[in-house]
C-alpha cells in the first residue's frame, strides 16, 4: 500500500520534464531555422544595406554642398548657420562677423593725410561698412587702443613724417605713447594682439635719413606688441622723381585699391592675403596666392633700409619664418633675435643671387639705354595742374615762366619793383622764368607753397635750352598780348614790353640745377637779354662753373647752421659746408654778385655779427635786404603776419649791419617792398653811388668774353652807371620813380607774386 500509494506523484513530474524539454527543443529549431534562412538570402540583405548606404551618402553630400553655397553667398561675410546638437537637440550658431568696422588713424601737417583719411573712409562706406576716421590728436590710445584687441575692427594708419623724421604735432603724443608702450616690458609684448591694422605712410624720398620714418616706427612698433599686419606697409613718395606711381596722390590710390580689395578678402573671413588677381569671386590656388603676394611684398620691400629695423619690415613670407623659429607669438625673445636675423639675411641673399643672375643678361648698354628712357618728367600731371592754376606757362617737362606783378604795374605806369630802383631794370620789360622747377630746399617762406618738386640731383628727362627760351618767350609775349586795350595801359611800354630785355631766372625752384644752365645764359646773352640769376648756395661747383651772368644772387636766409636749417629747411646733409662753399664761389666771381638777405622776425633778425662774417667770406658787390613777404595762410608753412618786419625794423636792421661791415654803406631803398641795398663802396665814384646797369656795355663785354673763347674778362665796374637821387636811401621818394604814379591798393587781395 504504502509502495502504491508513492507512485503517483512520481510519474506526474515526470510528465512536467517533458513538456519543458519539448518547449525548448522548439524554440532552438526555431532560431535555427531563422540562422539558416539569414545565410541562405545573405546576398539579398547585403544589397539593402548597401543601398540605405548609398542613400544616406547621397543625401549628406547635397545638405553640405547646399550649406557652403548659403555660407559662400553670404554679403556679411560670415560661416552660415552649422547645425550642433547640445545633448541630443539641434542647435543653431549665430553668424560670425569678420570684420565690425573699419577706423583710419591719421596725423597730418599740411592736411594730405586727413584729405587721404576721408577719401578711404567714404571708399570703405562704399562697402557697407561703418568707419570713422579720428585724428591722432584727438585719440587717446593709452584708454581707447587695447579696446581694438577685441573689437574686430581694421585699424588704418595715415602717418606723415615731417621735420627730421619726425612726426607731425598731431601725432606726437600718440606716436610717443606706442614707442613708450613697445619698450615697456610692463605692458607685455602681447599686449595688443588680435589688434590688426594697415599702414600708409607719407614722406619725401629726398630726405634719405628720414623717409617715412614715422609710418616705419609705427609699423613696428604695432608688430612688437604682437598686432597683425593685414598687408604689407605701403609708402607713398611726394618726390615724383622717385614715387613708384608719379605722385603720393598716385601712389595712395595705388595702395587704397590693394586695401579694399584685402578688406573684402578679410569680410569673408579668408585669412590669407589676396593676390587682387580673382576671376568671378574665386581666387587663384593657394600656393600661387601666396607665391605672388610675397613677389608684391618683395618689390615693396625695395624701399624699406636694411638695418636692424630691417625685422620688423619684411614680407609676410620671411614674418612667417620668424614665427616658426621662434614659437607661437609673432614677437621674438632677445635671445633667439641673431638666429633669426640670419635666418632671414640668408633668405634675402639667395632671392637678391637668383635676381642678380637674371640680371646679368642685360649688357651694360641695354641697363644704359633703359635707364635714359625710364627717366620720368618733372612735371607731373597732377603738378602741371595745380602750378597751371597759379598762373605759370609751363615749358616742356620741367621749365615755366610767369608774368611778374610788377610787369603789370609798369605797364599801367604806376612804378616798377625794387631792381628797378636799385639796377635800372624796365619791370615792364624783364621775363621772369625758370629752367628748373625742382628746388633743393623748402623754405619756411617760398611764396609757391612748396607746389614745385625737389631734389639735390637732376634725374628728369631733360629739354633743350633753345627750345626752353624759345617757349619762354612766346609764352611771354602772349601774355603781354593780354594788356592790349586794357585801361590805364600806356602804349608806349606796351609796344616795348613786347621785347623782353630782361630775365629774372628767379621764378622759382634752382635755376642753377639745370645741366645746361651756361648754355641757356648764352642764349640770353645772344638774343640781348640780360641775365640775372639766383641760387640758394647749395651748389658751389655750379657757381664756379657758371659763365658770366649780368648779376648773381645767393640767398642767405641766416647765417648760423641752426637758423638756417630751420629757415631753409635745405635736403642736402652737409647744406651748411655747401652754403659756406657756395659763398667763397661768389668771391671769386669778377661780374656782379649780391647777397640777398630776407628778414623773418623772431627767426634770424638778431644774428648781426653772424651776417657780418658771412658778408667777409663771400665780399659781395652788393647786399639786398627784404622784409619776408606774407603770402597768406599755407600748410606748408607755420609764418604768419607777425614774422613780417615792419619797414622801420628793416632799415634799423640795415643801419645796424652796415656798422659792422665799413667796406660797404646804405646805398638805395624801396619802400614799397620793404627792401633796402647796401653796397660796396667801390661803387661810390667821386662821390655819387652807380648802383645801376649799363645793360648795352654789358652784352657787348659779354660779346667780347665769348669771341675770345673766355680770355678777355671783364669786371663789374666795367658796366656800371649812375643812380638817380630818387632811388638812393634817404630821399624824398623812398625808392618810388616820380615818372610814375603811385596806386594805393584799397580792400583788394593782395597779390604776391613776383620777384
Amino acid at each position: 500500500m504504502a509502495w502504491g500509494e508513492g507512485a503517483v506523484p512520481v510519474r506526474a513530474a515526470a510528465g512536467e520534464s517533458s513538456r519543458y524539454l519539448d518547449t525548448s527543443m522548439d524554440t532552438w529549431n526555431f532560431f535555427y531555422t531563422c540562422l539558416v534562412s539569414l545565410w541562405l538570402h545573405r546576398c539579398y540583405i547585403y544589397s539593402v544595406v548597401a543601398f540605405g548606404i548609398s542613400v544616406w551618402i547621397v543625401v549628406q553630400f547635397f545638405t553640405t554642398k547646399k550649406k557652403g553655397e548659403k555660407s559662400n553667398g553670404s554679403p556679411a561675410a560670415s560661416e552660415g548657420i552649422e547645425d550642433k546638437l547640445v545633448n541630443g537637440y539641434a542647435t543653431p550658431q549665430a553668424k560670425e562677423v569678420y570684420v565690425a568696422g573699419v577706423k583710419i588713424f591719421y596725423g597730418s601737417q599740411t592736411g594730405t593725410a586727413k584729405r587721404f583719411a576721408k577719401g578711404l573712409a567714404e571708399a570703405v562706406i562704399s562697402l557697407n561698412l561703418p568707419v570713422e576716421a579720428i585724428s591722432m590728436g584727438d585719440y587717446d590710445p593709452d584708454d581707447c587702443l587695447v579696446e581694438e584687441t577685441t573689437s574686430r575692427n581694421i585699424c588704418v594708419f595715415l602717418v606723415a613724417t615731417y621735420t627730421e623724421g619726425q612726426p607731425t604735432e598731431s601725432a606726437a603724443w600718440f606716436c610717443k605713447w606706442l614707442e613708450e608702450t613697445a619698450n615697456d616690458f610692463r605692458f607685455g609684448k602681447t599686449y595688443l594682439k588680435g589688434l590688426r591694422y594697415a599702414v600708409f605712410g607719407l614722406g619725401n624720398s629726398v630726405y634719405v635719413d628720414h623717409y617715412n620714418t614715422v609710418g616705419r616706427n609705427i609699423d613696428r612698433w604695432l608688430w612688437m606688441l604682437s598686432a597683425s599686419r593685414i598687408m604689407t606697409r605701403a609708402e607713398g613718395d611726394c618726390n615724383v622723381a622717385q614715387s613708384k606711381h608719379g605722385s603720393i596722390e598716385a601712389d595712395f590710390e595705388a595702395w587704397k585699391a590693394k586695401f579694399l580689395n584685402r578688406l573684402q578678402a578679410l569680410c569673408r573671413g579668408e585669412k590669407k592675403p589676396c593676390s587682387g588677381k580673382c576671376k568671378k569671386g574665386k581666387c587663384k590656388s593657394r600656393g600661387k596666392q601666396s607665391k605672388e603676394s610675397s613677389d608684391h611684398e618683395h618689390e615693396a620691400s625695395e624701399y624699406e633700409n636694411t638695418e636692424a629695423g630691417e625685422l620688423f619690415e619684411t614680407s609676410s613670407e620671411e614674418e612667417a619664418d620668424a614665427e616658426e623659429a621662434g614659437g607661437t607669438n609673432s614677437v621674438v625673445d632677445v635671445e633667439d633675435l641673431g638666429n633669426i636675423m640670419s635666418h632671414m639675411k640668408k633668405a634675402k641673399g639667395e632671392r637678391e643671387l637668383k635676381e642678380g643672375d637674371v640680371g646679368m643678361g642685360l649688357t651694360r648698354e641695354n641697363a644704359g639705354r633703359k635707364e635714359e628712357s625710364e627717366k620720368r618728367e618733372m612735371i607731373t600731371p597732377a603738378l602741371r595742374e595745380a602750378l597751371t592754376k597759379q598762373g605759370y606757362k609751363l615749358i616742356g617737362s620741367h621749365s615755366g615762366v610767369k608774368l611778374c606783378r610788377w610787369t603789370k604795374s609798369m605797364l599801367r605806369g604806376r612804378g616798377g619793383c625794387y631792381k628797378h630802383t636799385f639796377y635800372g631794370i624796365e619791370s615792364h620789360r624783364c621775363m621772369e622764368a625758370t629752367p628748373s622747377l625742382a628746388c633743393a630746399n623748402k623754405c619756411v617762406f617760398c611764396w609757391r607753397h612748396h607746389t614745385n618738386p625737389v631734389g639735390t640731383e637732376w634725374r628728369w628727362k631733360m629739354d633743350q635750352p633753345e627750345m626752353i627760351l624759345q617757349e619762354a618767350i612766346e609764352n611771354h609775349q602772349n601774355m603781354i598780348k593780354q594788356f592790349k586795350g586794357v585801361s590805364g595801359v600806356k602804349a608806349d611800354r606796351f609796344e616795348e614790353a613786347m621785347t623782353a630785355k630782361h630775365c629774372a631766372l628767379s621764378l622759382v625752384g634752382e635755376p642753377i640745377m639745370y645741366p645746361e644752365i651756361n648754355r641757356f645764359v648764352k642764349l640770353l646773352h645772344q638774343h640781348n637779354i640780360s641775365s640775372f640769376l639766383v641760387t640758394n648756395a647749395q651748389f658751389p661747383d655750379e657757381i664756379r662753373n657758371l659763365e658770366p651772368v649780368t648779376q648773381l644772387y645767393v640767398s642767405v636766409d641766416a647765417s648760423t647752421k641752426e637758423s638756417l636749417k630751420r629757415i631753409d629747411r635745405p635736403l642736402f646733409k652737409d647744406f651748411w659746408q655747401r652754403f659756406l662753399d657756395s659763398l667763397k664761389a661768389l668771391s671769386e666771381k669778377q661780374q656782379r654778385t649780391v647777397y640777398r638777405l630776407t628778414l623773418v622776425k623772431a627767426w634770424n633778425v638778431d644774428e648781426l655779427k653772424a651776417y657780418a662774417d658771412l658778408i667777409s667770406l663771400g665780399k659781395p658787390d652788393f647786399i639786398e635786404v627784404k622784409g619776408v613777404t606774407y603770402c597768406g595762410e599755407s600748410s606748408a608753412s607755420n609764418l604768419t603776419m607777425a614774422n613780417v618786419p615792419w619797414h622801420e625794423e628793416v632799415v634799423r636792421f640795415v643801419q645796424e649791419l652796415a656798422d659792422l661791415i665799413p667796406a660797404y654803406e646804405i646805398a638805395c631803398e624801396h619802400e614799397h617792398s620793404n627792401c633796402l641795398l647796401i653796397a660796396h663802396k667801390k661803387f661810390k665814384i667821386n662821390g655819387e653811388w652807380c648802383t645801376w646797369i649799363n645793360y648795352d656795355r654789358f652784352q657787348e663785354l659779354v660779346q667780347e668774353h665769348e669771341r675770345s673763347g673766355g680770355s678777355k674778362t671783364f669786371t663789374a665796374a666795367d658796366y656800371a652807371a649812375r643812380t638817380p637821387r630818387w632811388a638812393l636811401f634817404g630821399s624824398r621818394e623812398r625808392g618810388f620813380d616820380p615818372l610814375d604814379v603811385r596806386y594805393q591798393r584799397k580792400n583788394k587781395a593782395r597779390d604776391i607774386s613776383g620777384c
